[in-house]
């Protein structure tokens, strides 16, 4: 009986600890050389700061300074720094939908209520590194983790700071 709960317990812990990031990187980079960092300058079409922007940038600039890579200019930093909030539309379906039917050997008829969807717009981070000299990307990292339009400041700013926090978790690659 404890063995059961023991396993049991175990699973739910390991089911925990699925990944919310997904990363891939130039096997042929020597990440050991970048020592400085800048943002790429490409993220603000508009002119302007967006919140989730700044959120995303405050982020960054923590955990880079975390693996000790120095922030310097654009035209002097090892690596360039872009990312992108991609925004993705799916549906959603919520509620019940009923069914009734009947049969007799071959034959059967059937009757069943749709159930109700709506569009949700979601808006997933993608954070990439590029090798300034080469303008190659040679890091990138996907949060499976999505922003929407009905979360709250803190919502958003708690899930941005995980989503960066678990991609540079995985920077510098394993190689």
């Amino acid at each position: 009986m404890r063995i059961t709960h023991l396993i049991l317990a175990l699973c739910v812990v390991l089911s925990g600890c699925a990944a919310n990031v997904v990363t891939d990187y130039d096997a042929a980079a020597s990440f050991d050389q970048y020592q400085s960092w800048a943002f790429s300058g490409d993220q603000q079409e508009s002119g302007f700061l967006s919140l989730d922007s700044a959120r995303v940038e405050a982020a960054l600039v923590r955990e880079l300074n975390a693996k000790n890579l120095v922030r310097r200019d654009a035209d002097e930093a090892d690596l360039l720094v872009s990312y992108q909030l991609v925004q993705e539309d799916r549906l959603e379906t919520y509620g019940f939908s009923y069914g009734v039917g009947f049969g007799h050997r071959n034959f059967g008829w059937g009757l069943a209520t749709a159930p109700q969807v709506r569009e949700v717009t979601e808006g997933k981070l993608v954070v990439r590194l590029a090798d300034r000299n080469t303008q190659q990307v040679v890091w990138q990292a996907i949060s499976k983790r999505y922003l929407n339009e009905n979360q709250s400041p803190e919502t958003r700013s708690e899930l941005i700071d995980e989503s960066v926090t678990d991609m540079f978790a995985l920077y510098p690659p394993a190689l």
